[in-house]
């Protein structure tokens, strides 16, 4: 199989040629499950694992969608330079980015139109999109469930976006949906679960690959169909990733991030009478002026308080790690001291 087939490009070889050993082999890497990865490479499809080596180093962990450098044929030794990475954080305590997919062309951010749909949760994925460096376009999937698909798609686009809606069920919208695509790009398919992810891509691929299941009636919630994520070739010839649906999207984004993907509130903020304007019924404050839907103004001032708070944690990370280096200097210098 050709490398451009999966995406390959000049950039890709360039990095990989900077770095390359001798008897190395660049790959794709197309599922990622805990430790095990099955990559692609001119010569068929691998398993491999990670090398001791990319363990210690500290390097970036390979996600699906990553060039990677084999070495032996199944030990990944590098994760090439990425172009992009949808990322959030990682669960828990650790401020560290967890990567979902890398080097994707175009983020299709699905939404079911059916008892769970929100614009505020859209928000927050497009934010996450934008800062992966990919094109970001929200498929209304489910469409055959609302009489006002129309205007629901109106509303979504205000958000800066290009809209498409779709119906997995049914198999419609899905010329709309690949228009967005090119031949030998990635895209990569991320939403809660019960959009129909699972559905849609199967009708994008024209087999049954990924497994479906009903969603709850009481709240249009779905439980985890895809459980991880795996790069799939479409029959038209470009690639697509399919995520887990995602049940907490914890940011991985500044507050410039947020200030450009509400672009109107921070111009309007810009204006305000005082520099720490809360936008809380202040006076002079231009933001309530504006005109601003109260909802959007809250999911702003939400995203905003999160994005502040990751950055303090990242700057207190930066500065304990700082702190180490500085003591593992010391130290050894006071070995070649002694010594």
């Amino acid at each position: 199989m050709s490398l451009e087939k999966f995406g390959w490009n000049s950039y890709f070889e360039s990095e990989f040629l900077r770095v390359a050993e001798p008897g190395a082999e660049p790959g794709r890497v197309a599922l990622a499950d805990r430790e095990m990865f099955a990559v692609w490479t001119e010569s068929g499809e691998r398993e491999a694992s990670a090398s001791g080596r990319l363990r210690h180093s500290g390097g970036d962990w390979p996600a699906v969608g990553d060039w990677v450098m084999l070495e032996g044929g199944a030990r990944i030794v590098r994760v090439l330079p990425r172009l992009t990475a949808f990322s959030r954080k990682e669960a828990g305590a650790v401020t560290r980015a967890q990567v979902i997919a890398a080097n994707i062309d175009v983020l299709f951010v699905v939404a079911g139109l059916d008892g769970d749909f929100n614009l505020r949760r859209l928000e927050r994925y497009l934010l996450l999109a934008r800062e992966s460096g990919a094109r970001p376009v929200v498929v209304l999937n489910k469409s055959d469930l609302r009489a006002d698909a129309e205007e629901v798609a109106m509303h979504t686009a205000a958000l800066g976006a290009p809209v498409v809606t779709t119906s997995a069920l049914d198999g419609w919208g899905l010329d709309a949906l690949e228009a967005h695509i090119a031949s030998c790009q990635t895209a990569a398919l991320t939403g809660s679960s019960g959009v129909g992810k699972s559905t849609l891509l199967n009708r994008l691929l024209g087999s049954e690959r990924q497994r479906v299941q009903e969603v709850r009636e009481s709240d249009s919630r779905g439980r985890h169909t895809t459980v991880r994520r795996e790069l799939f070739l479409a029959p038209n010839g470009w690639l697509i990733v399919d995520t887990p649906g995602l049940r907490e999207l914890q940011l991985w984004a500044g507050t410039e991030s947020v200030d450009l993907a509400f672009a109107d509130i921070a111009d309007l903020a810009e204006q305000c009478r005082f520099r720490d304007c809360r936008h809380q019924g202040e006076p002079g404050c231009a933001v309530a002026a504006g005109g601003i839907d109260e909802a959007r103004l809250a999911s702003y001032a939400k995203l905003q308080r999160e994005a502040a708070h990751l950055e303090r944690q990242q700057n207190q990370r930066a500065a304990q790690e700082e702190k180490r280096r500085i003591k593992r200097i010391h130290r050894a210098m006071r070995g070649r001291n002694r010594g």
